[in-house]
């Protein structure tokens, strides 16, 4: 340790983890590790492979949009619509079921649909000027009454379609879950020992050995003991098969691609970024696409997670705002420039986690509401005081 870092004091030394890359990370996972020991305790079937099971399948829907918000999240944006995209996409696709369209074909259908809607919100937020918060809070409002639109005079259309409802019901056999398992490890450890010889080819400072494999064995831990978890009760559930592998696609696209690297430029300093000759415009309407993207998967999945489509599972509740929250309190600044989406899912966890413990307990909804309310007013408020203790620094 170096003189001048013994002599920082504990908020500084948090605010230099916040700023490293597992500096997010942490702090979430120790959360989630801390809510799953109280109602470990507290209520011992929170713990069981069962509760586990349906507790990823519940977080899901959180996660996906969790995933696309953190996009525009990055680039010092906010997206109100998201839930309200995923009902009227989950709108589309029920009725063009119902038409007789075969499930993979109204599933496309719902994605362009998304995409559509994504788009020409980021139109209108880079090219009319006019703020992400009041063109997403007017497409929260009209995408409600679309979907309403769509759904018609019962407001809810029942999902029976297989390919559909396939998505959520169907599990890996044991033996493919632990395969998927090794696969993901040998990826990652790949991945991981790429990345150091990159650092050592530039010339950059390496992480020791110990850092280096101590990654690589705590994610192998930790993903061998879930598939353990699932395997003992139904299996791993492709819905979280799909969920990691659209967050890997998204995890590579923003830290391994100019366009990644971009969303955080422009959301570090959006007129800076201008100056070097990116497309802010560009950017800010391909990740609001995006997140429409990411909206119609979460609303694929709502349908055949809750075996219908109705105004109360998408725009009446409270997704959208879990959601968001999910973001935040997985490290996603609001103020754009930093986050990840793989804390997103963690931060969705920490949500679905909290409101399962409490239903185990026979909670009330005010209670979590509250619950949930303060976890999320402190996350933003770790934020805003690591972000400005780095501003005094500079």
């Amino acid at each position: 340790m170096t003189r001048s870092d013994s002599g920082l004091s504990v908020g500084q030394r948090f605010r230099q983890l916040r700023e490293t890359r597992f500096g997010a990370f942490v702090p979430v996972m120790l959360a989630l590790i801390a809510i799953w020991i109280y109602f470990g305790i507290a209520e011992p079937a929170f713990l069981s492979p069962r509760n586990f099971y349906f507790l990823f399948m519940q977080s899901a829907v959180v996660g996906t949009l969790a995933v696309g918000i953190t996009l525009v999240l990055l680039l010092g944006d906010i997206d109100l619509s998201a839930a309200a995209t995923a009902g009227v996409c989950a709108a589309v696709l029920a009725v063009l079921i119902v038409m007789g369209v075969p499930g993979p074909i109204a599933c496309l259908a719902a994605m362009l649909t998304g995409i559509v809607l994504g788009f020409v919100q980021g139109w209108l937020v880079a090219y009319v000027g006019i703020p992400s918060f009041v063109v997403t809070l007017a497409g929260l409002l009209g995408f409600q009454g679309l979907m309403l639109k769509i759904l018609g005079a019962q407001g809810a259309v029942n999902m029976r379609d297989p390919f559909v409802r396939s998505l959520t019901t169907v599990s890996l056999p044991p033996m493919l879950g632990w395969a998927v398992a090794i696969v993901c490890i040998v990826v990652f450890a790949v991945v991981v020992l790429r990345r150091q010889s990159q650092r050592r080819q530039r010339g950059v400072e390496l992480e020791s050995a110990l850092a280096l494999w101590g990654q690589i064995g705590f994610f192998a831990l930790i993903l061998l003991a879930v598939v353990m978890t699932l395997n003992s009760y139904k299996g791993v559930p492709l819905l979280v098969i799909l969920l990691v592998g659209l967050t890997a696609l998204l995890g590579w696209i923003t830290t391994s691609t100019p366009f990644g690297r971009s969303l955080y430029a422009v959301g570090g300093n959006a007129e800076s970024a201008r100056r070097v000759g990116m497309n802010v415009n560009y950017i800010r309407i391909a990740a609001f696409a995006i997140v429409g993207l990411m909206a119609a998967v979460a609303g694929i999945l709502g349908a055949s997670r809750y075996a219908s489509v109705s105004f109360n599972a998408f725009a009446g509740g409270p997704l959208l705002l879990e959601a968001i929250g999910a973001a935040v309190i997985g490290g996603t600044s609001l103020f754009g420039g930093r986050g990840s989406v793989w804390n997103a899912i963690l931060g969705a966890l920490v949500i679905g986690s909290l409101g399962n413990g409490l239903d185990l307990s026979g909670a009330s909804a005010a209670d979590k509401l509250m619950f949930s309310g303060a976890i999320l007013l402190l996350a933003v408020a770790i934020d805003a005081l690591s972000r400005a203790g780095s501003t005094q620094q500079r």
